[in-house]
């Protein structure tokens, strides 16, 4: 069974992590930290669960991450709670149907703040037309909860019942932005807090009548509010996924003055200091942008030193980090050029050692 959250107990966890990132970032003479907290429960949009055959009986489990030991998960107190609901309503429902049951060994929840869903049923067999004329009977019953569709995988087959996203509408300063979200792709999993991480962005980058560089800009998730800040923003991902989601967010919010192509970090740094543009953005000139801010969210492993060299020449860096480590690392470096002048740290993964920090720097 999944063990409740005390909520009593949020703020003794959100105080250790303040501090550990108040700890890394000091020997570069941060201010005091911004601070922004989550829900201490139903914060999550996103769940995954392997499902256990017992004899008659199915259930969902998790395993411990240190004894890889499973656990029965009836209810997941992180998990927002049209997940919570689905969860025991999708078990029930496939307990005795044959076609939907047999070998069915995952679920997966993507999920949106206003109650669509997409859940993607996993199987270690082929599935066959049964299993859609059922799924496509479930899909009908479950429009009681919300916008709900299906998916169906197995071994080189994936089988839509309807759609494969969800639309996210993020409130950022009191106006509404509406984000495509894909089923197996990456999307920030606490709305909450990344409402705040975007608004803390665009406080710090203020009014600028000059251009916005953003690497790792996934399906647009800063790009697209922070437009209204910047004459125009250009944006590179590698995800061809998440780009394609850019592109189609982009329109969504008639967010004209932003573009997101296709390119590496790596590559688009190489650009930047002179290499050539691949064949397929011969239409791309960036030096009709004039460049004053740099904004980066990338992976755990942090920017690489050539990125790091190329961010350190704009007047402003905006860098968003999942692990304050590298980011401590790569702050070495960067502290040479900029001053760290604001810092927050958002609470993301509650009841997790994983932080989530943001610092802006300009340039000494």
């Amino acid at each position: 069974m999944a063990t409740a959250i005390d909520d009593t107990t949020y703020e003794t966890q959100f105080t250790q992590k303040k501090e550990r990132l108040a700890e890394l970032l000091a020997p570069f003479h941060a201010p005091e930290l911004d601070l922004f907290r989550s829900p201490a429960q139903h914060y999550r949009m996103r769940a995954e669960f392997r499902v256990w055959h017992e004899g008659d009986d199915l259930y969902y489990v998790m395993f411990n991450s240190a004894t890889k030991e499973k656990y029965r998960v009836d209810q997941l107190p992180a998990a927002n709670q049209l997940i919570n609901q689905l969860m025991p309503a999708i078990l029930d429902y496939v307990r005795d149907k044959p076609s939907l049951r047999h070998r069915l060994f995952q679920v997966d929840f993507l999920t949106t703040t206003t109650d669509e869903a997409v859940i993607s049923l996993l199987y270690h067999r082929q599935l066959d037309e049964q299993w859609q004329n059922d799924i496509s009977a479930m899909r009908e019953v479950f429009q009681g909860f919300g916008r709900i569709d299906f998916i169906g995988r197995a071994r080189k087959q994936k089988i839509l019942c309807e759609r494969e996203r969800v639309t996210e509408t993020l409130t950022i300063d009191g106006r509404p932005y509406y984000f495509e979200h894909i089923e197996n792709s990456f999307t920030q999993p606490n709305a909450v807090v990344n409402q705040h991480m975007i608004s803390w962005a665009k406080a710090v980058a203020g009014n600028s009548e000059r251009d916005l560089l953003e690497l790792y800009c996934g399906n647009g998730n800063f790009s697209i509010p922070l437009a209204a800040s910047f004459r125009r923003v250009f944006g590179t991902e590698i995800s061809r996924t998440s780009v394609q989601s850019a592109q189609h967010n982009i329109a969504l919010n008639d967010a004209q003055n932003v573009r997101i192509e296709r390119l590496a970090a790596e590559d688009c740094s190489a650009i930047i200091q002179g290499g050539e543009l691949p064949g397929r953005l011969k239409d791309l000139n960036l030096a009709d942008y004039d460049f004053g801010t740099v904004l980066v969210d990338p992976p755990r492993a942090g920017l690489d030193q050539d990125t790091v060299a190329m961010v350190s020449q704009f007047d402003a860096i905006i860098y968003i980090s999942c692990n304050p480590e590298t980011l401590a690392e790569n702050l070495v470096t960067l502290q040479q050029t900029h001053h760290v002048t604001s810092a927050a740290f958002f609470d993301q993964f509650p009841f997790t050692p994983h932080i989530e920090a943001g610092v802006y720097l300009t340039r000494r």
